[in-house]
């Protein structure tokens, strides 16, 4: 078996951006991957402006630490100044351009004002409450480089120095589907032995949250024929093909050898536990094209059908390689804060064990009872996963690795 570290390398190596592009609104571009590096316009401040509401002054009047001036002029936002005279003083409020000939400006808080004079109560140094010219972005600097994904907070940089297009690679197109003849889907009776495929639910939820475009094939017979139909289809026009189920060795279990036949299975057990049957592979496309993958394939991926398992190897796997085929270089892999374990698990299990746990009232992390692979509740009432190493036990009071799934599902 593989390491969760091997399988990962492997698959962020196999992993080839898409290729084309498109210019899209700046409004519209959040969690798109930049295409081209977003040089700065302008300058950000684009002149000397006031971070207070109070009064632009010249430092040299103040020195007194209580120097009375005439209030000669008032500046709002938006408004240019007429120049400062010396011995005067302009109210001024927060964003309005400095006066020329100001050198400070002087909180509200820290005035005296009096009909058309203000007493200063303070000795101002020289850019004391001033934006300068550029302070925050220098144009003609790389504000954003070619492979960022865009958040909130890249689309107001990108705004604040006036882009209002930016250039993003396409959404990474997925097909995916589900197999097992016990499936079945809410609001339909279940016959004995059936099971509603929550799997559908989570996956689809999981690919809208990372911004693809993807096609849901439903469940698949479970037959060989049925599933290698249906792989050939979604080769054509799709980057990748992630399943849930039948990756395991049982009889029924038809994925293995359906994607062997289709095109190549290049790993498939992964020492990790919730789990171990992951597939990861091609599927040849029939004009021998595919703008992700040299071979001329669509990748493939195939989850195990119990609902932890899938969530979770969707979350440590198929995310970062997902991030990849977007076109992010960036850091893809969750990062993990060290918190203290309030729970003990003297048996350490001889693969990589992601735990649900809880963070408790006293900053600590609380196990959930039962960590079973088909106990979805578990997801539900935690608030993230310990990466606990091979092997491993962990007393009570241990620093274990806290992986919050908000650093997941982002």
């Amino acid at each position: 078996m593989l390491s969760v570290r091997e399988a990962l390398s492997q698959l962020l190596d196999a992993a080839r951006a898409v290729s084309g592009t498109e210019l899209v609104p700046t409004l519209a571009a959040n969690g798109r991957v930049l295409a081209e590096d977003q040089l700065a316009t302008i300058n950000v401040p684009s002149a000397d402006n006031t971070q207070m509401d109070g009064y632009a002054v010249r430092a040299a009047d103040c020195e007194s630490g209580s120097a009375t001036l005439r209030v000669a002029q008032r500046i709002p936002a938006g408004t240019v100044g007429e120049p400062l005279e010396p011995g005067t003083a302009a109210r001024i409020f927060t964003g309005a351009l400095i006066p020329a000939g100001a050198d400070a400006v002087v909180m509200q808080e820290q005035c005296e004002a009096v009909g058309d004079s203000v007493t200063v109560r303070h000795t101002p140094r020289s850019g004391e409450w001033i934006r300068r010219t550029g302070e925050d972005v220098a144009a003609g600097s790389v504000i954003l480089p070619t492979g960022t994904r865009l958040r909130s907070q890249e689309l107001g940089l990108a705004a604040s120095v006036g882009l209002a297009q930016l250039p993003v690679l396409r959404r990474v197109r997925v097909a995916v589907f589900f197999t097992g003849d016990e499936l079945a889907m809410p609001g339909e009776a279940l016959k004995p032995g059936a099971i509603y495929n929550s799997n559908r639910f989570t996956l689809r939820g999981l690919l809208e949250n990372f911004g693809c475009e993807f096609t849901d094939y439903g469940i698949v017979p479970d037959s060989l024929e049925a599933t290698r139909a249906t792989l050939r289809e979604a080769a054509q026009q799709h980057d990748l093909i992630i399943t849930s189920g039948g990756v395991s060795v049982g009889e029924e279990d038809h994925i293995k050898p359906a994607v062997e036949a289709e095109g190549r299975l290049n790993m498939w057990q992964i020492a990790v536990k919730p789990g171990k049957p992951l597939a990861f592979g091609e599927i040849k496309r029939e004009d021998g094209t595919c703008v992700s993958s040299s071979t001329g394939a669509a990748y493939f991926i195939g989850l195990p059908g119990n609902p932890v398992s899938s969530f979770i190897t969707f979350l440590l796997f198929v995310r970062p390689f997902l991030l990849r085929l977007q076109g992010a270089t960036g850091q893809v892999e969750p990062r993990g804060y060290m918190m203290r374990a309030d729970f003990a698990l003297p048996k350490a299990d001889r693969r990589n064990e992601f735990l649900r746990v809880r963070v408790n009232a006293a900053g600590g992390l609380d196990l959930f009872p039962n960590q079973g692979s088909g106990v979805l509740t578990s997801t539900v009432w935690g608030d993230g996963l310990v990466d606990n190493p091979p092997g491993q036990p962990i007393a009570e009071g241990d620093l274990v690795r806290f992986i919050p799934f908000a650093e997941l599902q982002h």
